[in-house]
């Protein structure tokens, strides 16, 4: 019950301050919607207005606040325009039966996951074999970890059209690109993870595993794979969200017309900044159900194992 309150008391904190920054950042359009309808501004003239901040034009008209909030396209969406447009593009259309429709976010939550899903397998099944390699090989420890560790100060929007483009020119569109870039953000995480993990039994482990005269692939099965199993499942947390993002970046330069990163690209576009909010919270709550999903497992699993109570 008590944590339960902390977190209302946080969500509530933040939310008014939300609504707060919405009165100077959505001011300059309230006002000229006031002076449009009749009502007295202060300054009296839009050029005067846009020499101001803000805050100092909400200092200046205190009254016309109400106006930052509900505008059609705002700077700054309010929590219930969010929340509204969340719900008519997702739970309306699910009921109404066009949740696949253009128009809906499941649609498009669904064409990130899927690249999402096949970059996050790829990745992690890369990260996991390098690791192995990595552990059981000093010249790859040597040679493979430090072009590991420099491929990351890449940026990644720099690197996704040139991957783009690439594999365009070779005749791969659509899904794969968009899982590679995945896979690229992905599977650093698992390496360092696995990498910590598989080194995680210590000298008396090992050589117990010695006098019990066991081969590498044993050593490796039954010691160093089990003791790997929190650390992994600590990386796979980190990969799938990084995966997600890697897929929405992945949308961004192609024009891509499906897709969460397509969706916040469109409103971009149009300056439709509720539609881009929207397609944020979905793909925010999209990361933290995938990320929840790996945590179950992850209780299950090292509950059997019987690593965890």
């Amino acid at each position: 019950m008590r944590n339960l309150l902390s977190i209302l008391t946080v969500v509530a904190a933040i939310i008014g301050l939300w609504y707060a920054a919405c009165i100077p950042m959505n001011m300059h359009e309230a006002t000229q919607q006031a002076q449009r309808a009749g009502t007295e501004v202060t300054p009296a003239t839009a050029s005067e207005r846009l020499q101001l901040g803000g805050i100092a034009l909400a200092v200046k008209n205190p009254t016309l606040w109400p106006g930052s909030f509900g505008q059609d396209r705002p700077r700054l969406p309010s929590p219930d325009q969010v929340m509204t447009e969340l719900w008519n593009t997702t739970g309306a259309m699910a009921l109404s039966g066009r949740a696949m429709s253009k128009r809906s976010l499941v649609f498009h939550g669904w064409i990130t996951l899927s690249a999402t899903l096949l970059g996050f397998a790829f990745g992690t099944g890369l990260g996991i074999i390098l690791a192995v390699g990595i552990v059981h090989s000093r010249a790859m420890d040597m040679s493979v970890m430090p072009w590991a560790i420099a491929s990351q100060t890449i940026p990644i929007l720099a690197l996704a059209p040139m991957i783009i483009v690439v594999l365009n020119s070779i005749g791969l569109q659509g899904l794969i690109p968009k899982a590679i870039i995945s896979a690229y953000l992905s599977f650093f995480p698992v390496v360092v993870g696995m990498v910590k993990g598989l080194r995680a039994p210590g000298m008396m482990q090992l050589d117990l595993m010695r006098t019990y005269n066991a081969t590498q692939g044993q050593t490796l099965w039954k010691l160093r794979l089990p003791a790997s199993m929190p650390y992994l499942f600590a990386s796979l947390k980190i990969g799938i969200s990084a995966s997600l993002i890697g897929a929405i970046v992945g949308e961004l330069p192609t024009g891509a017309i499906r897709g969460l990163g397509a969706r916040m690209l469109t409103g971009s576009y149009y300056g439709q900044t509720i539609q881009i909010w929207s397609a944020l919270f979905a793909a925010a709550i999209l990361a933290a159900i995938l990320v929840g999903t790996i945590g179950l497992i992850q209780r299950r699993t090292l509950k059997r194992m019987g690593m965890q109570p």
